[in-house]
């Protein structure tokens, strides 16, 4: 089953952060790419340093709105210290806080095969023109 078909549920975009404003528009993006192919499902921004919300401000308001399930995709390229450690402890933070809410943390953006595919699809085509 979908995000989308499931009640009470949403997908947060979730991003380390960085100081310079531009460096979001990519992330800005991606959840407005997925608002027009997919406005039924509820997506959010959330950052781990520099740029509002964080993880822990975005859940508590999808759940104050009435969120069930809430599915965290970390954009990052790969699985370093934040997503080993400092993510997990933030996702046990808010079960404990929430008993009530699913919380799934999905695997890094950058480590998914077809993102994988894409990035050296460019890096092919980048190299050969």
């Amino acid at each position: 089953m979908r995000a989308s078909e499931v009640p009470g549920t949403a997908l947060i975009l979730f991003a380390h952060g960085a100081r310079d404003p531009e460096w979001v528009e990519p992330i800005r993006r991606v959840r407005a790419t997925l608002a027009a192919r997919a406005p039924e499902v509820r997506v959010e921004l959330a950052f781990l340093e520099f740029i509002a919300p964080n993880l822990r401000d975005c859940a508590e308001f999808l759940v104050a709105g009435g969120v069930e399930r809430i599915l965290v995709l970390p954009m990052f390229i790969a699985r370093g210290g934040h997503l080993k450690r400092d993510i997990p402890r933030l996702i046990e933070d808010l079960r404990a806080r929430h008993p009530q809410v699913s919380f799934e943390l999905a695997p890094a953006i950058g480590e998914v095969e077809s993102v994988i595919q894409a990035m050296a699809s460019y890096a092919l085509a980048l190299a050969t023109r």
